[in-house]
């Protein structure tokens, strides 16, 4: 029997090691097909990855966003980001990273040069609001549908929006959302292995990954990362409305209710900065961007920070 319940498959040092090196791009093809629907001759048969260093504005320190970037057979320009926590700018963030992927002409070239462009957005959490676990996004016209280009391709795959069900009754693609959900018991996992060669490769690759002490120890700082981030949130957001509250009810009127609830929106706001700063390592402009924080304010975040 397989077990694997302990494992986070959207840590991103345990996905980079199964899904980004070259010994084991057949895992990462066979993935990509399943999500693009290649088949038979269609498919794509191999896949170059590329080093690509991050928009150091868009860092996230211990959280940042994985980013595994390679140039397909057919030149296709393929980028695969697990996204393990909502920041609230998804959309907006997933086209400007495709956008400069797609920006690649150097001087004298015609834009007929310009390839296909494909960004694929692994999340752990729900965002759209389809049902569906997979979606995926292009450019039409509104009235007729009309496909203007397949240059541009955004996909969306939300795993907490997938639903076990038989290993024999799931498609291909479902198969990779099951072992991404890692929702299956032993038996089950054992099944969705024997099914599916890449993910029983994937599998093995986990089992080598878990086993050495340093990528253990990584995996393990990710995973206590994520657990601080949220936990520290959600504090911030109880202990700011509760002071709020309580400072409204104690003015016992409008004016109090409306100050005290400023006033903890602001201790709220404060804490969340602290904790992105220090357990992220973020600088508080960068913490600021992910709060969403209104620029005539942060001079005065700023003061109580002590910056």
């Amino acid at each position: 029997m397989i077990n694997r319940q302990g494992y986070n498959p959207l840590n991103d040092y345990l996905f980079k090691f199964v899904f980004g090196r070259e010994e084991r791009k057949r895992i990462t093809l066979s993935f990509l097909n399943a999500i693009l629907g290649r088949e038979g001759d269609d498919e794509l048969a191999d896949i170059t990855f590329v080093d690509r260093e991050l928009d150091p504005h868009f860092d996230e320190g211990k959280l940042s966003r994985l980013d595994i970037y390679g140039v397909a057979g057919d030149g296709s320009k393929i980028n695969i980001e697990v996204q393990l926590v909502n920041y609230g700018d998804m959309q907006k963030r997933t086209l400007y990273y495709w956008a400069r992927m797609y920006q690649s002409l150097r001087k004298g070239e015609e834009y007929e040069s310009l390839t296909r462009s494909i960004t694929i957005n692994l999340m752990n959490f729900r965002l759209l609001p389809q049902e569906c676990p997979h979606n995926m996004y292009g450019l039409y016209d509104i009235a007729s549908g009309h496909r203007l280009t397949e240059d541009l391709e955004i996909h969306f795959l939300e795993i907490p929006k997938f639903h076990v069900k038989s290993v024999k009754e799931m498609k291909r693609l479902e198969k990779w959302l099951a072992y991404f959900s890692n929702k299956l018991n032993e038996q089950e996992t054992e099944e969705l292995a024997m099914s599916e060669a890449a993910i029983n490769e994937a599998i093995q690759a986990e089992h080598v990954f878990m086993q050495s002490e340093v990528e253990r120890w990584q995996y393990e700082q990710r995973e206590k990362a994520l657990r601080d981030y949220i936990s520290g949130m959600r504090h911030a957001h109880r202990t700011g409305l509760a002071k709020g509250l309580a400072k409204g009810r104690a003015a016992g009127r409008a004016e109090g209710r409306a100050e005290g609830h400023t006033e903890g929106t602001q201790q709220a706001m404060l804490q969340s900065l602290r904790h992105l700063m220090e357990e992220l390592s973020l600088s508080p402009e960068r913490a600021m961007d992910v709060l969403h924080i209104d620029p005539a304010e942060r001079g005065g975040y700023l003061e109580q920070l002590g910056k």
